[in-house]
């Protein structure tokens, strides 16, 4: 008999921490990753320079936690600015500045909804989450989710940007499993990206059509009546 495969609460965990290195990496253009250990924790509390969470709720409820260092926001918001075009003299240096809690809140939403969708597409479960909140602040504070779980877990994990500054990841969620059935069949993943991709490389390669091409292909078209 085939065996059934179990999804656990650190398997999503590990989606979460990919969805952030993924958003992050191609955000920046610069190599974002995360430690191998990940450390339990009894509660999940934003702290200083600049803490971010956002609520999300469904098929399981949870609570996530990115608290960057003020090197590392910075250093995250200048790359993906730079990255974008963007002089380096037109941007903020603080990271107090309006300018890089709005980056960086834009940046959490983008990885939220990697996540939601990575997690609808392998566990067919649907999850929808708040506006991520962006909180510039110098003290600890603790948050909880408002709802009752049967069996909390909490998690931390550790990131480190290309300059080495270490912003950490905090999750809080209901202690789960998912049960991939043995006759279980995966569904295609949908990628806009690469369907606009290929839709530019047909467009491209029509518009290179040399003069006597693009006059058989009227003729064709004439011939038809079209």
């Amino acid at each position: 008999m085939a065996k059934s495969k179990t999804i656990t609460t650190d398997d999503i965990l590990l989606v979460l921490c990919n969805s952030i290195k993924s958003v992050l990496t191609k955000a920046s253009d610069r190599p974002i990753n995360y430690s191998s250990m990940v450390q339990k924790i009894n509660k999940t509390c934003l702290k200083p320079d600049i803490g971010c969470f956002v609520l999300f709720d469904g098929g399981f409820s949870g609570l996530v936690i990115i608290n960057f260092s003020a090197e590392s926001a910075v250093e995250i918001y200048t790359n993906y600015m730079t990255h974008m075009g963007i002089p380096a003299n037109e941007l903020a240096k603080s990271h107090t500045a309006d300018e890089v809690s709005d980056v960086m809140g834009e940046l959490m939403n983008q990885i939220v909804g990697d996540f939601t969708s990575v997690v609808g597409h392998e566990l067919h479960t649907s999850i929808t989450q708040n506006q991520p909140k962006m909180l510039t602040i110098n003290k600890q504070v603790m948050l909880s989710i408002d709802t009752n779980l049967d069996r909390p877990q909490a998690r931390r994990v550790t990131f480190m940007t290309e300059k080495n500054n270490i912003f950490y990841l905090e999750l809080a969620m209901d202690k789960t499993e998912f049960i991939k059935l043995p006759n279980f069949e995966e569904r295609e993943a949908f990628d806009a990206d690469s369907i606009l991709e290929q839709e530019k490389n047909n467009t491209s390669k029509k518009e290179k059509l040399s003069p006597i091409e693009s006059m058989i292909d009227q003729d064709l078209l004439d011939e038809l009546g079209i």
